[in-house]
């Protein structure tokens, strides 16, 4: 037995983006950069893939840079936008993934730079009226990156009140929509931001494909040098390959998303009744537990104290159950969830992260139930 619930960290490939991807292999090879024919059927295939991506976020085909992920695009923005406006001040949250707080805390110290964390209340909720007195002084030096769905906790942003707070103060914005494309409709029409953030192996796509939305008009110094590709800001032959997987499966994500929504909801909901009913004192972190008002693949769970919590995670994992116990870029940490710590959670209750998708069923959900009961000694192994 084999339960996969951990997809926040990575999903499985589907098997029309694998297909795709494997056509494109056997009919394309040429580099995009080459002005031959093969290299042409390449260049067509990369500008294909950008048109379909622009089209489900309403960006331009201009406004999309492919890059190999979510951290290296929030890296590489908010190093960017920092550089190229002079920016004195970032405003961010603790809440972030480790891919915002490490850069912005390498630009503080490095940049002299003011950092600045929004406060938020026990269950992760950002205090965005608090965001709008900061923003009413030297907006104009000011960057303020905020995740629209928060990976470990799956807190939804109202990114929308966010960009227009940022524009009224002549702000600049980043968001971090790595858990959001592909999960709920993405126009950056109606949101103020200059650059958000993409990554195919959080729909079923390849790992190492993702893209960058770069607003029209923003400044963006390059992230590598080299031959000028992807507009002179990401240099270095495209992975055309994995752009068209990541193409594919945004185009699926998006054409089932009213589907997939359903049925996500519909699992982690019966997760959610089944350990109520099953366990006594499990407790729900963040905004995870509340179907209208979060992130539909993700639940974390806080855990009543016991002896057997420590091992939690190995003893689902000798199980053949897959989940995590916060980001996954932390995992393998001896250190906790800097998330559950900033919300205030308790030390003597472990967190687990159930991360689900369209391929988990009611029926998995009964039986991961089941195996906890077993491990927490509430049954008889």
């Amino acid at each position: 037995m084999s339960i996969y619930l951990d997809s926040a960290a990575s999903t499985a490939l589907d098997p029309q983006v694998k297909e795709a991807m494997i056509s494109s292999m056997d009919a394309v090879f040429g580099n995009p950069s080459s002005t031959h024919a093969h290299g042409r059927a390449s260049k067509a295939e990369l500008e294909k893939a950008r048109k379909m991506i622009a089209q489900n976020i309403n960006a331009l085909p201009s406004e999309i840079i492919f890059t190999s992920g979510g951290t290296e695009t929030d890296n590489a923005a908010i190093k960017g936008l920092v550089h190229a406006y002079g920016l004195k001040r970032i405003i961010t949250s603790k809440l972030e993934h480790h891919a915002v707080l490490h850069i912005t805390e390498h630009l503080a110290k490095e940049n002299n730079i003011e950092l600045i964390y929004l406060d938020c209340d026990n269950k992760g909720v950002l205090d965005l009226d608090q965001l709008e007195q900061l923003l009413s002084e030297k907006g104009e030096e000011t960057l303020v990156t905020l995740m629209h769905c928060n990976n470990e906790i799956g807190n939804i942003l109202d990114i929308k009140r966010v960009g227009d707070l940022c524009k009224e103060a002549g702000a600049y914005f980043h968001s971090d929509t790595v858990q959001s494309v592909g999960h709920f409709p993405v126009d950056v029409k109606e949101i103020h931001v200059h650059t958000l953030a993409g990554a195919a192996h959080k729909f079923h796509g390849p790992k190492g494909a993702g893209f960058m939305y770069i607003k029209k008009g923003t400044k963006m110094p390059a992230l590598i040098e080299g031959g000028g590709q992807e507009r002179e800001v990401r240099s270095g032959t495209e992975n055309v390959w994995g752009i068209v997987g990541l193409a594919k499966a945004l185009e699926i994500a998006t054409e089932e998303m009213d589907a997939h929504t359903l049925h996500i909801k519909e699992v982690k909901q019966h997760m959610i009744d089944l350990l109520k009913e099953h366990i006594d004192g499990v407790e729900f972190n963040g905004m995870s537990a509340d179907l209208d008002n979060s992130l539909y693949t993700v639940l974390n769970v806080s855990f009543p104290p016991s002896p057997k919590n420590n091992m939690l995670l190995f003893a689902l994992d000798l199980q053949g159950v897959s989940v995590s116990g916060g980001s996954a870029c932390s995992s393998g940490a001896s250190v906790g969830s800097h998330v559950i710590a900033g919300i205030g959670g308790s030390a003597d209750r472990t967190s687990v992260r159930f991360s689900f998708s369209k391929y988990n069923e009611k029926a998995e959900i009964d039986t991961v139930v089941g195996k906890l009961k077993e491990i927490l000694g509430l049954v008889e192994a």
